[in-house]
């Protein structure tokens, strides 16, 4: 088997390349920070058009900097991690099909990314990989997530903007992508 660098095997982390490092920090930072604000920002917008469009910057953001987050910790052998990050960018990607759509008629691909990113939560915020202040503001956004994905699926009738759940916690998620961000940052330095 040829070990040159251009045959690397794919079961091989490729070589530690700080520059390379730092630029996937920096772009899957702004892909959080796109998440964070414009999820936030169509949660209270009242305009159904101006919803959709902040959702799907939010949406597109996030696939973006989770999808690159599961390659940088299944690169470190963070393999439980980065198995969070690839299903949060799932549950991202489902939840992004259903935006275009009324509050309504996006209850099921709501209820489906919910449960996902509870699932993402709790593999990313489980092992000792992050601060432990990150992974506990994770772990209790997973739990709301949770019960929030069973009250759809238990047949209650639970928008995207409903209150107090799901409403109350995405400021958890937020505060989550706030530490995840922080850790991108701090390595990027």
């Amino acid at each position: 088997m040829n070990s040159s660098p251009t045959n690397r095997s794919p079961i091989h982390p490729s070589p530690i390349n700080p520059s390379r490092d730092r630029a996937l920090n920096l772009v899957a930072a702004f892909g959080l920070v796109l998440g964070a604000v414009f999820g936030m920002a169509g949660t209270v917008v009242a305009q159904a058009n101006l919803r959709s469009s902040f959702w799907a910057i939010d949406g597109a953001g996030l696939v973006m900097a989770t999808a690159l987050l599961t390659v940088k910790f299944f690169r470190k052998g963070r393999d439980v991690v980065a198995a969070g990050f690839l299903v949060f960018a799932i549950g991202e990607a489902v939840m992004l099909s259903g935006t275009a759509a009324s509050l309504l008629e996006s209850v099921p691909s709501f209820g489906a990314g919910t449960a996902l990113w509870a699932t993402a939560l709790l593999l990313i915020s489980v092992p000792p990989t992050l601060a432990l202040w990150i992974r506990l503001i994770g772990l209790l956004a997973a739990i709301l997530f949770a019960i929030t994905a069973a009250r759809i699926f238990a047949g209650q009738l639970v928008l995207p903007t409903s209150s107090p759940l799901p409403f109350f916690a995405y400021p958890l998620l937020v505060l989550t992508f706030i530490g995840w961000i922080w850790t991108l940052l701090q390595e990027a330095s």
